[in-house]
């Protein structure tokens, strides 16, 4: 089958093969053919080592597709279901996993890097570490954080799947795999965002835009979204922003606002300037809303007097900030009602063999969403 590897962290693109093989189906594990896959910026993380991820392995990790079968054991979903792909796969088990947190679960990230796929080998026989040769001197890779999107099948843990509507189309199916889940989760679950509310949303890529829509869906009175790219944040305003604004402007709309900045701020760019701008954008007692994926040496730093005086919230939130599947199940819901727009976050579509055009289109903004269509 066809795959897109990364072989060494820091490569800008990707080697796009035909002789990559899905390893590892057995006891709990569900294959699945995947039909859509799309782009996100965690993605681009991974590939430049941000966010952990061993090399070499298959990148992408919204993707929507078919189950082709199930081994000893697995209960919830079947051969023909049409699923989507979850990348923190809760363990079902654990003290977050039983109280309804399985998005805390980090039970997979101990999986990290374990193969997922094989490729330039002589024949189908399993064996051997990530990297490492395999019989017929194969070469194993893993998948991104257990699942490994930019390829045309993968084999994953049961609980890295969730069922959705068979009517669901692949593409925005694949979105929902994270996030369009993250952002309208964040504004939904962790911010809880009030009716009236005033919120500024850092960031005005597909996580950006998707918290822009859940707080819309919640009702917010006011949605200034802000990026540095002027098409980017004119985008965000079809999406439900009512305003647009470049990130030298926050500061001044923010003091301008009753209580002298804005009720919540979510910052949707993983960077440790970001969440300080928007601390600085927030009102007293407002929140700041993290939902960017950054590096773990990138320190955000605030003063103990601020933190005491001006009681400002700050709220991690990871994956939508609670049980994936309900989050997911919410988008769903809200998609069927037209209250988000889904079909419009995806500006760019290529097939697998471009996905290094896809990842050009990211970097330089052109793009919201591109996806990978694989068959």
């Amino acid at each position: 089958m066809r795959a897109a590897i990364l072989h060494k962290t820091g490569q800008d693109t990707l080697d796009v093969r035909d002789d990559v093989v899905a390893v590892g189906f057995g006891p709990g594990r569900v294959r699945v053919r995947l039909r859509a896959a799309s782009l996100c910026h965690s993605d681009l993380s991974a590939m430049n080592g941000v966010l952990p991820q061993p090399a070499p392995f298959v990148p992408g990790h919204e993707g929507a597709g078919d189950v082709v079968e199930v081994g000893e054991g697995v209960a919830g979903v079947a051969a023909g279901d049409r699923v989507v792909l979850c990348w923190m796969a809760p363990c079902g088990r654990c003290a977050h996993c039983e109280r309804g947190r399985g998005h805390l679960c980090v039970s997979s990230l101990r999986r990290l890097g374990a193969p997922g796929f094989r490729f330039g080998g002589d024949d189908g026989a399993d064996g051997g570490g990530a990297g490492e040769g395999g019989p017929g001197g194969a070469v194993e890779a893993s998948g991104f954080y257990g699942t490994g999107a930019f390829a045309e099948e993968v084999v994953v843990d049961q609980n890295a799947v969730i069922k959705v509507p068979a009517d669901l189309p692949y593409e925005l199916a694949a979105l929902i795999g994270c996030g369009v889940t993250t952002g309208i989760g964040a504004a939904v679950h962790t911010a809880r965002v009030e009716p009236g509310a005033s919120v500024a949303v850092i960031g005005a890529g597909g996580v950006g835009v998707a918290a822009v829509q859940g707080a819309r869906v919640c009702g917010a009175g006011r949605i200034a979204v802000v990026d540095p790219v002027a098409s980017r944040r004119e985008r965000a305003l079809a999406f439900g922003a009512t305003d647009a604004l470049a990130p030298e402007e926050l500061k001044g709309v923010a003091k301008s606002l009753p209580g002298g900045g804005f009720d919540y701020v979510f910052e949707a760019v993983g960077r440790a300037a970001t969440v300080r701008a928007g601390y600085d954008a927030a009102r007293r007692g407002g929140a700041v809303v993290v939902v960017g994926a950054g590096a773990q040496d990138d320190l955000a730093q605030f003063t103990m007097g601020e933190l005491f005086f001006n009681e400002k919230r700050l709220l991690p939130s990871l994956y939508g900030g609670a049980s994936v599947p309900r989050t997911v199940a919410l988008v769903v819901d809200l998609w069927r009602a037209g209250r988000i727009d889904l079909d419009g976050m995806v500006t760019h579509r290529v097939g697998l063999a471009d996905v290094n055009e896809a990842i050009a289109q990211m970097r330089s903004g052109e793009a919201l969403r591109t996806v990978v269509t694989l068959g």
